[in-house]
């Protein structure tokens, strides 16, 4: 009953949204009447089709629920395009009544109309091709004071946000892991979200992840959407393949003479499905050797770093915003988050936010590629 509430909840806003594309579109358009017809069938059907996306692995059973969650999602990322673009078309034309070079312009309003489902096509056909590529190799520096000599140049290797699902299946995966195992790191950490679906569902597809290789071995943290899916059978899943699940606590590796601390938190929100999982980064440090060398947490949301800093961690690895994964969204972001990607500083604390290896709901990446990041130790001059 309550799945059968949401769907007719989503299913009415998208009806909303959608007439308000129709209506501020459509009768602009330079078309036939037989054409306008057909854009209307092409927006009856995207109204369709989203809330079917979103609903069909709760649904319908393989194989036909992940078809219908292909066919979903890939008309979500077209239609939030064209509802973005449709809104700034309205902005833009209002502005224009008040410039009298413009106010009068029937063909301006034509040719906007015409160029708003043009732009959201484009932009969906280049945010798939981005999306559905293996991740980029992203090498980042992390500057720490008073490094011991043992540690410099020690590599982690990050992937984050894999979102293993109707849409990403076991190729990208093991696609993924041959690309991590070909750096060769010291150690490799995985900063949450890897799943959206059960063990009994996905367990084939994430398999993969076995095969993962490092010096120092594999670390998992969870995401919040591993609480949307089974967390402790999950983690349980993760240690049979063979990653160490770290929650709120902490591993002691010797390296070259030198001491790494490496500590793990549950998802910054994961009390709120599990009280005894609150994020605690304290608590993940608590009795770590004082002569550490470099004291290194992974938390899947930047919202972790300021307890990190206070905890005396002097990077923090998360991903959670996928960069926005693309526009608008990217700028939204910040709103809920105080990173967006990149490598930032929290006093004495770096914090490196992936752009995510995977992608959620649309597969679509635009302004955003996604990442296997590899980062590595050196010293602070100055």
């Amino acid at each position: 009953m309550r799945l059968l509430r949401v769907g007719l909840i989503v299913t009415g806003v998208m009806a909303l949204l959608h007439t308000y594309i129709g209506m501020r579109l459509i009768p602009d358009l330079p078309i036939s009447d037989s054409a306008r017809i057909l854009a209307v069938f092409v927006l009856v059907l995207s109204c369709v089709l989203v809330p079917l996306g979103l609903l069909a692995r709760f649904i319908w059973r393989q194989p036909l629920a992940d078809r219908l969650t292909w066919a979903g999602t890939l008309t979500m990322g077209w239609f939030s395009s064209l509802l973005m673009l449709t809104v700034v078309r309205d902005i833009a034309l209002e502005v224009s009544r008040f410039l009298p070079p413009l106010s009068t312009s029937a063909s301006g309003a034509a040719i906007s109309a015409i160029a708003v489902p043009a732009f959201a096509t484009l932009a969906s056909l280049i945010g798939f091709a981005g999306a559905r590529r293996r991740p980029r190799i992203v090498d980042v520096d992390v500057p720490l004071r008073d490094l011991p000599a043992g540690l410099h140049g020690f590599t982690i290797v990050q992937v984050s946000d894999i979102h293993v699902g109707p849409t990403i299946k076991a190729g990208y995966v093991s696609a993924v892991v041959d690309a991590v195992n070909a750096l060769h790191p010291d150690l490799i950490a995985v900063t949450g979200d890897l799943v959206d679906g059960t063990v009994a569902e996905l367990a084939p597809h994430v398999a993969p992840m076995a095969r993962l290789t490092a010096r120092y071995g594999s670390y998992f943290v969870t995401g919040n959407h591993e609480y949307y899916s089974g967390a402790a059978a999950w983690k349980d899943e993760v240690r049979r393949l063979g990653l160490r699940v770290l929650e709120n606590e902490h591993v002691v590796l010797h390296h070259q003479g030198a001491v790494l601390v490496l500590a793990g938190v549950p998802d910054f929100s994961a009390h709120r499905s599990d009280p005894r999982q609150r994020s605690d980064p304290r608590e993940a440090l608590a009795g770590a050797p004082a002569n550490a060398g470099a004291k290194v947490l992974l938390a899947h949301q930047p919202r972790s770093a300021a307890a990190a800093e206070s905890a005396g961690f002097d990077l923090q690895l998360s991903g959670h915003t996928h960069g926005g994964q693309f526009w608008p969204w990217n700028l939204l972001v910040r709103l809920q988050q105080p990173y967006t990607a990149g490598l930032h500083r929290v006093k004495h604390l770096w914090v490196y936010t992936s752009r995510g290896t995977g992608y959620w709901g649309p597969p679509q990446r635009f302004g955003a590629p996604s990442e296997i990041t590899r980062l590595c130790l050196v010293p602070a001059i100055g």
